[in-house]
């Protein structure tokens, strides 16, 4: 039987790259659960004694919105791969465009929660008390990274060096050097989920165009432009991740701008597939 010729060629590399796909989602499925193991350390120190409804996002926002985008990239997998186009009409494709829409709501609510946690950083007080060894004994945390907290002993105090300042609110502690630092990585979470955003705007005006039988060499030579800017400003934040040795944002990051590679090759894979059932007559 002769091999089907797809936009990669050939079968083979057709399943290796399918292989490769399923395999960084399912690795993204787990960052689900390690950021919410992360959360959940810092949760007992952040929150220490109880934590409110509307403060829920500020405390789980990573693992709410990587759950958002896990449950977002099988969407755009199932309509630019997966599913036939005959078969999304009616009650399937308004299935899929209201879970997408769902999960639009629960980035936006995540996108919320990264910008409260960096007002947070900047609502800080310099210590009134000189010593802040003296506080040892009052149930602080020292903040050590965003998002990483230790409990202040009588070790630690005494490595504080500089101003030293407290987080309106919550009995944490931090010296000006990791303050800056933490401020400096919440901006690049701010701005990370912001460009994300941008970069499924574009997709889902791909997707829909496609669907359409609209998305011209034009559209997508305009889309393709916007894209490179996106995923160029994507890259710098992981890039700044893994210089700042921050590694679950670093790889969590790089298994997305992996995945969203494979969407974009889908659309071509599918574009491709359309010409190839609707040939131009000669």
């Amino acid at each position: 039987m002769e091999a089907r010729t797809t936009y990669f060629g050939n079968d083979t590399r057709y399943r290796l790259f399918k292989a490769a796909k399923y395999l960084v989602y399912l690795l993204l499925s787990f960052n689900i659960y390690l950021f919410l193991q992360e959360e959940l350390l810092a949760l007992s120190f952040t929150f220490a004694d109880g934590i409110e409804p509307g403060q829920l996002i500020q405390a789980f926002s990573a693992t709410i919105d990587t759950a958002a985008w896990v449950i977002l990239l099988l969407m755009f997998e199932l309509e630019t791969s997966a599913l036939d186009d005959r078969k999304i009409r009616g009650s399937v494709k308004w299935g899929l465009h209201g879970l997408r829409g769902f999960c639009y709501i629960a980035l936006t609510y995540a996108f919320t929660g990264y910008y409260q946690e960096l007002v947070t950083l900047y609502e800080v007080v310099p210590l009134s008390i000189g010593d802040a060894c003296s506080l040892v004994a009052a149930d602080y945390s020292l903040l050590v990274d965003l998002d990483e907290y230790v409990p202040l002993d009588t070790v630690n105090c005494t490595a504080l060096s500089g101003q030293v300042f407290t987080l309106t609110g919550f009995n944490i502690l931090a010296d000006s050097e990791t303050l800056h630092s933490a401020q400096l990585l919440a901006w690049v979470d701010l701005i990370n989920a912001a460009d994300w955003i941008l970069v499924v705007i574009v997709l889902e005006v791909e997707v829909r165009l496609q669907l359409r039988g609209n998305l011209s060499d034009q559209v997508m030579g305009a889309t393709k432009l916007i894209k490179v800017i996106l995923y160029s400003i994507l890259f710098l934040c992981a890039a700044y991740w893994g210089y700042g040795g921050d590694f679950l944002d670093f790889w969590d990051a790089s298994l997305w701008l992996f995945a969203f590679i494979f969407i974009e090759l889908n659309v071509f894979e599918w574009q491709y597939e359309t010409d190839q059932e609707s040939p131009v007559a000669a």
